[in-house]
Parts: C-alpha cells; structure tokens; sequence
C-alpha cells in the first residue's frame, strides 16, 4: 500500500465558522458533525476535520489548494464577493494582486482563526514552466 495523507485537524476559534469558510470559498461540502470535528473533504480524498480550540493555542498554519483554472475562478470570485484581502505572496505584502508562478495562478488569504490558505493552478516544482514566474 502507497502512502497518502488521510486527514488532518485544523484548530479553529469556531470549527463550524472555519470548516463552512473553506467550503464555501472552494465549492465543498462540509461533512456531518462526528465527535469534536467538523470535516470538509477534498476531491482527492483528505479531509480536513475542524476542531475547536482556545484562540490562544492556535498556531498559525498554511494550507494550500490544486484548482483547476475554472476553479479558480470561481473562488477568487467568491473571496473578493466577501471583501476579504488577498494577496499573490505569502507575506501578504502584494494586497489585492495574484502570481503566476509555474506557469498558472495561485492566490493567498487567511481563515477566520488566521490560517493561511492558498489556492493555486499548477503546483510548484513544475519544471518545464518554473521560469515563467511574476
């Protein structure tokens, strides 16, 4: 059996609020309510299970998300729709813009317990378009 990533637990302030946040800005379904979690599942079979935890031990993570381009599309319609800010670099630094790294687009923005997620249309480490980036 190959190795691959089940699931993962995301602290949140509110797991409902978090888990409802990255389902509606990527067009998922949140999952029934088992235990302490809340699980939104992905298209390749992860899924991310929400639990609440006191702010103060909340770590500031990153997570980030394969789209296709319509995808993306859609969700960064969705983020600008909820006035959130967005940014094409991880600092945070380049407000309002996308990159083009690898050859496609990817986008930064945080959740409402400040994760930091991003969406992206090619994943890093794609060689044969690494030069095309802005």
């Amino acid at each position: 059996m190959s190795v691959e990533l089940n699931h993962t637990i995301i602290c949140s302030r509110d797991s409902r609020a978090s888990a409802e946040f990255l389902a509606n800005i990527l067009d998922l379904q949140v999952g029934t309510e088992s235990g302490p979690f809340i699980p939104v599942a992905t298209s390749n079979g992860v899924t991310l299970d929400f639990a609440t935890v006191d702010a103060e031990s909340i770590t500031m993570q990153h997570y980030a998300f394969l789209v296709s381009e319509e995808e993306f599309d859609a969700a960064l319609a969705r983020i600008k729709e909820a006035g959130l800010t967005y940014c094409a670099d991880p600092r945070m630094e380049r407000v309002g813009e996308i990159n083009h790294h690898h050859g496609g687009r990817g986008v930064y923005f945080l959740d409402p317990s400040g994760h930091g997620l991003e969406i992206l249309t090619q994943p890093y480490g794609n060689l044969e378009t690494a030069g095309s980036e802005t």
